[in-house]
């Protein structure tokens, strides 16, 4: 603890739910370098080695460039030490997992390293480090998904199995709240079959409209091969006129969202 510090990215949350082990620019690349050569876990003959873009694994990235781990799952952006009030070069962040503080888990740590080089690397390399006890090592899952736009009908329910309704990470959504979401899309599907009316999706300009362009394909062009995607702008219909600046847009999207909401809610 002489290392590492109790601070939220930005000061939200209550502020103890994460600890932040900093790096300066040597030990960030000289940890990096250690990633590239570490021995990894070949990937059987019947596995493609294909991963999500938003859950990549950390050698991966080291992979695609050295400054890519410290503008992502390490970046030092909002947590400022603050016993020094700087920004250091990069940051390993641990999320607590219980609650008394006895384990913690490496933020963003997906990896294909085989177990003793993690105990190797994350011991030797990353500060405060020296003496954890890890009590579960990294891995890689798979991620199984329905072709959902091809399978499901608009109410999330199987062509094939109308009975049968999909929600989750199954249908192609990725993410926890996105996950709850189509959960809720899936259970007023239920409920409007049960009463015999037809379903509502929702409206296209808010997010869980967004998650239901995905699932149903029409937030793709035609061809397009279908992956997980958290809710993204892109899934979102175009904004009408022209806004200045990213604050602008963004407001636009959420006043949007919240007027075609209100009409949908009812």
């Amino acid at each position: 603890m002489d290392v590492a510090y109790a601070r939220s990215r930005y000061g939200k949350g209550a502020g103890d739910e994460y600890l932040n082990l900093p790096m300066d620019e040597t030990a960030y690349r000289a940890f990096v370098a250690a990633l590239l050569a570490a021995e990894k876990m070949p990937a059987h003959d019947f596995e493609e080695p294909r991963y999500f873009e938003g859950c990549l694994p950390i050698e991966v990235m080291a992979e695609r460039g050295p400054e890519v781990l410290c503008h992502g799952p390490m970046k030092p952006v909002g947590l400022e030490d603050p016993r020094t009030g700087r920004r250091p070069y990069a940051v390993v962040q641990l999320r607590r997992e219980d609650v008394a503080g006895t384990a913690w888990n490496l933020v963003g740590f997906q990896t294909r390293l085989t177990w003793p080089e993690q105990r190797r690397i994350f011991r030797e390399l990353v500060p405060g480090l020296a003496n954890a006890e890890f009590v579960r090592l990294g891995q890689i899952h798979r991620n199984t998904f329905v072709d959902a736009p091809r399978v499901l009908g608009p109410d999330l329910s199987l062509r094939s199995r109308p009975h049968l309704f999909l929600a989750g990470q199954i249908t192609g959504v990725e993410g926890y709240v996105e996950s709850a979401a189509c959960g809720h899309l899936a259970a007023r599907a239920v409920l409007d079959r049960l009463a015999g009316r037809p379903f509502r999706p929702p409206p296209s300009g808010t997010a869980m409209g967004a998650l239901h362009r995905h699932l149903t394909g029409e937030a793709h062009p035609p061809g397009h091969e279908y992956q997980p995607s958290n809710v993204v702008f892109a899934l979102f219909p175009p904004l009408a006129g022209r806004h200045r600046g990213k604050e602008a847009r963004k407001m636009a999207y959420v006043e949007r969202a919240r007027r075609e909401m209100m009409d949908w809610i009812p």
